[in-house]
């Protein structure tokens, strides 16, 4: 079995979509995004085929897919389903498989559980994609805390956004844990441009050899 890689954020919109696409690329990889919401415009799977250059086979099947873009909790009563987080279970891959969650750690799946709930049963490597703009060190380091509390497996950090050398060096300071890379902005996002930039910023050896393990 292929090594999995779990992908959160510090908060919704930060670019885990784009980083997932670039890593799975990188990692002649599989895609799975358990938990869809909202239908309506381009999903994170579809964006992540099209950035990351992916065959359809290399795109898992989402567990629950739901229409309104709000939490998935929300969602699914909107629709009228019940989530069952224990019908989360990791699927097998023949290749490294990139699993990516929806908003932040603590995004609720019911009225009762969290997706963070769920990463500490999953017991995988977890990166947590951070912004580097302002706010961005009390979010990640109340997210770090979140992951340790619960026995989460941290592989490292990756900043998303413009060089802020200071704040990703205190983070890693305060926290412990390795910083990756960061993935800049990209005025034109293609999948050409996403491939080089990832090349320019990440070491891929540092995943592959857990990819590998």
């Amino acid at each position: 079995m292929s090594k999995r890689f779990v992908i959160t954020g510090t908060d919704t919109g930060i670019g885990k979509t784009v980083f997932s696409a670039a890593l799975t690329n990188a990692l002649d990889g599989c895609y799975w995004k358990p938990i869809q919401s909202g239908i309506e415009d381009e999903m994170d799977s579809e964006a992540v085929r099209r950035l990351g250059s992916l065959s359809p086979d290399r795109i898992l099947p989402e567990a629950w897919r739901f229409q309104t873009p709000v939490s998935p909790h929300l969602s699914a009563e909107i629709d009228g389903v019940a989530i069952d987080p224990d019908a989360l279970v990791l699927p097998d891959s023949e290749r490294p498989l990139v699993i990516e969650g929806a908003g932040g750690l603590l995004v609720p799946l019911t009225r009762q559980t969290t997706f963070i709930d769920v990463f500490a049963r999953w017991r995988q490597p977890t990166i947590l994609c951070a912004r580097t703009g302002l706010g961005t060190i009390n979010h990640t380091l109340l997210s770090i805390e979140a992951m340790s509390k619960r026995q989460v497996p941290i592989f490292g950090i990756v900043f998303i956004g413009d060089e802020r050398s200071d704040t990703q060096r205190i983070i890693s300071e305060l926290s412990g844990v390795p910083i990756l890379g960061r993935l800049p902005f990209l005025e034109m996002l293609t999948p050409g441009t996403l491939h080089s930039a990832f090349d320019d910023h990440f070491d891929i050896s540092v995943f592959q050899e857990v990819a590998a393990a």
